[in-house]
């Protein structure tokens, strides 16, 4: 991680950066560029994807260093911990959360470099908060409460949608409410690869970039 960049920062950015669509190139020439930045991400960290079927055949479980590839998403997921709950079933839920967002393809039209730290809640006093809707069918959407205190609703210039990548753990982690503070290894744990389409669409479907997420979820 080699730079933080804050909101001052994507607001300049920003403000040279709308401009000709990408110089000139294709969506499909930067979903490439997409697809080869992931997999030198994938490299450089020494991670062994596996696929769904071998997820499955091991219990829903990823090794330390080893994620599964969902391809209808494209979404690459290592569980760090499950928790020691259950999964959630059908209703509405109040989520906290802590995460880091590093983007891993440089992107020249908002000053972004690989390995450049975007939004983080490390060191925030406030969790990230949001209403997660589980449907009938194990459907999953959600989005964003307590915005004042949101670090993703400031960095991406108070934009409210939900980036749809962080759903795709709550079908396999086993969720619990605490009545006091639990034990930090007691909430569930996941590191995410998450492709452009899966991420906070109005700026990462311009400019076609994925990004690497650690993320705790905690149910309230």
């Amino acid at each position: 991680m080699k730079k933080l960049f804050y909101l001052s920062v994507l607001v300049y950015a920003l403000s040279f950066g709308l401009q000709s669509c990408n110089n000139g190139k294709t969506y499909a020439e930067m979903k490439e560029e997409e697809a080869d930045a992931i997999n030198r991400f994938i490299l450089e960290k020494d991670i062994k994807v596996i696929s769904e079927k071998e997820f499955i055949e091991n219990d829903t479980v990823t090794k330390e260093n080893e994620f599964v590839l969902f391809d209808k998403s494209g979404v690459y997921m290592n569980i760090q911990y499950r928790g020691d709950g259950e999964i959630l079933k059908e209703g509405r839920y109040n989520i906290s959360s802590r995460f880091l967002e590093v983007c891993i393809k440089d992107v020249e039209e908002l000053g972004f470099t690989a390995g450049d730290t975007l939004a983080h809640n490390r060191y925030s006093p406030y969790s990230e908060n949001f209403l997660l809707t589980v449907g009938s069918s194990g459907s999953y959407t959600a989005s964003f409460t307590d915005l004042a205190q949101s670090a993703m609703y400031e960095f991406y210039q108070k934009n409210t949608e939900f980036p749809s990548g962080w759903l795709v753990p709550f079908a396999y982690l086993k969720m619990k409410s605490y009545i006091s503070a639990p034990p930090s290894d007691k909430i569930a744990r996941v590191r995410l690869i998450v492709p452009h389409s899966e991420g906070k669409s109005s700026f990462a479907m311009r400019y076609v970039y994925p990004c690497y997420y650690e993320i705790t979820y905690d149910l309230n």
